[in-house]
């Protein structure tokens, strides 16, 4: 069979990396480089990163200005003239944060094959005729916010250049940052759009999230000939919250590396490790952790809680009482490097996951691999593959705060889920992802 040409749309790869996006978005180039003829546009990567067959252009490298379109392209003087391409938003902002930047702990990312169902057979391919300008992409909004929003236009403009000198059959767009880019070239070329939803503004902001962020997402998600989100959860917020019917909408779940990983033995006196991996925003739950972590110790002194990541919520924490009172057993780490993070993890006791809204949760799974038992949240797509995990409601700080002292002072529990854990990610590749996507672009392309 002849292969697919798929133009791939994405923010973050390596080795410029801010989170858990180009994470996925490199394992699944990886994997998918071998069974598609892969082309992948981004706002900026390194001239110098190679990723053995895949076409990979980064707008920062090339000449974008003397890039002529093949393609009649709908004028975007209405927006302003940027000619330049930053990739400084972040995908997991809010509408607050959008000047803003975020550092956040680079984390890996994860799958399952047991609970993906095969491809629904309803299909019906989605036409959009309207130029891009009329697709009313800021909803309700103002405008006054445009020299955030500009960098998405901007790649929308020149990614639509560029892609109009490449052959392919299919548009593949990672996330809302891509999503413009995706619907135009869609328009353009009339060639299907597929959207691969890793986060959503209603992850960030919930109910209220109708901001220009949510009015994106929506027509993207409308226009998108077919929707892979990153779990069953975030397929039940898509339908629910943007009103997308469900017959163009097929979870698949991220993968994780299989490696194994080695713990790092502490000593027998040492306090117990209980362990926060991530943004510090309202989104991860970070405050809940806080309060957590005063449960705990008001029964068990010997525990040590570590909250490692940055956000907007961090200041505010570090200000707060309830931090103060904790006697130096909670400790905020900032941003941390790779090989940080991975120390960490290596000691860790118990990992804790108290979101609000998680489409996924990366790290709960790369905890897993280093043999760390996990508190997660109900609201939470990784608790439909890591099933050994204890969970309770994000707000329900007296049963997550139970969970982690069953898991330090029962020794029977703790390796019986640390054993669960491993059979639970045993199957969490990304070629097993990258196989589910792959049935999803020839049933769109049929």
């Amino acid at each position: 069979m002849k292969k697919l040409k798929v133009l791939m749309l994405g923010w973050e790869f390596p080795p410029i990396v801010s989170g858990g996006l180009g994470t996925a978005c490199y394992g699944i180039s990886k994997s998918l480089a071998d069974k598609v003829d892969l082309t992948l546009i981004l706002p900026k990567s390194d001239p110098d990163f190679i990723l053995q067959n895949v076409n990979l252009t980064g707008l920062n490298n090339i000449d974008i200005q003397n890039i002529k379109a093949e393609f009649v392209k709908p004028d975007y003087s209405t927006f302003g003239d940027v000619m330049y391409v930053p990739s400084t938003i972040t995908p997991y902002q809010t509408e607050e944060d959008l000047p803003a930047e975020i550092s956040s702990v680079v984390q890996n990312t994860e799958p399952e094959e047991a609970t993906t169902t095969a491809v629904k057979q309803a299909y019906h391919p989605v036409a959009i005729t309207e130029p891009v300008e009329e697709l009313n992409v800021f909803g309700q909004t103002s405008l006054e916010n445009m020299d955030a929003n500009s960098a998405v236009i901007q790649y929308a403009r020149y990614a639509t250049r560029l892609a109009s000198q490449k052959d392919f059959d299919l548009i593949y767009a990672h996330d809302w940052m891509t999503f413009l880019a995706g619907v135009e070239l869609k328009l353009v070329s009339g060639k299907p759009l597929v959207v691969h939803v890793h986060s959503l503004s209603y992850d960030r902001a919930g109910k209220d999230s109708q901001g220009w962020i949510y009015e994106l997402e929506k027509q993207a998600l409308e226009k998108a000939d077919f929707i892979i989100p990153v779990s069953e959860y975030t397929a039940k917020i898509i339908q629910n919250e943007y009103g997308v019917s469900g017959e163009r909408i097929q979870p698949v779940y991220n993968g994780i590396e299989p490696t194994l990983k080695q713990r790092k033995e502490k000593a027998s006196d040492e306090d117990k490790i209980v362990l926060f991996l991530g943004r510090v925003t309202e989104q991860k739950g970070a405050s809940y952790f806080l309060d957590i972590a005063s449960k705990v110790l008001e029964k068990n002194k010997d525990v040590q809680f570590v909250m490692a990541g940055t956000g907007n919520q961090l200041q505010d924490l570090i200000a707060s009482d309830q931090y103060l009172q904790l006697d130096n057993k909670f400790e905020f780490t900032g941003y941390l490097d790779r090989e940080k993070v991975e120390n960490l993890l290596a000691i860790a006791d118990v990992y804790c996951m108290p979101s609000v809204s998680e489409p996924f949760g990366l790290s709960a799974i790369e905890a897993a691999q280093f043999g760390v038992p996990a508190v997660i949240s109900n609201q939470s797509g990784v608790g439909e593959v890591l099933h050994s995990a204890l969970k309770a409601d994000y707000d329900d700080t007296d049963t997550m705060a139970a969970h982690i002292i069953s898991l330090l002072e029962d020794e029977e529990l703790r390796a019986k889920v640390i054993a669960d854990s491993y059979q639970d990610i045993e199957q969490l590749t990304w070629e097993n992802a990258t196989e589910e996507i792959l049935q999803i672009f020839e049933k769109v392309v049929e």
